[in-house]
């Protein structure tokens, strides 16, 4: 139990965060996990929306902190690459950069 206010207030913090990172990690997965049976169905439709959907999620996760910047960026990779093979039609071309 907290014995100051500070640390009261440390352990509602702590507690209101780690809700929030339960609920953004929990919907980055349920997406993930939505896009990769989407590829693997080869679904060209629902495949593309699902993918950006995971990408999206992945990458607003990484950004709020509820999950390591490199896993979302390790994650993004593979479900790119993933993607790519099974429909080359899902993912757009990157542009080159000069």
């Amino acid at each position: 139990m907290a014995n100051t206010r500070q640390s009261t207030k440390r352990a509602k913090q702590a507690t209101k965060r780690q809700g929030r990172n339960t609920l953004v990690k929990s919907a980055t997965r349920s997406a993930l996990k939505t896009a990769l049976e989407a590829i693997t169905q080869k679904d060209l439709g629902k495949a593309k929306t699902a993918y950006l959907q995971a990408v999206k999620a992945l990458s607003k996760a990484a950004s709020k902190g509820a999950i390591p910047k490199g896993r979302a960026a390790r994650k993004i990779s593979r479900l790119t690459l993933l993607a790519k093979k099974a429909l080359p039609e899902t993912v757009k071309p990157a542009k080159a950069s000069k």
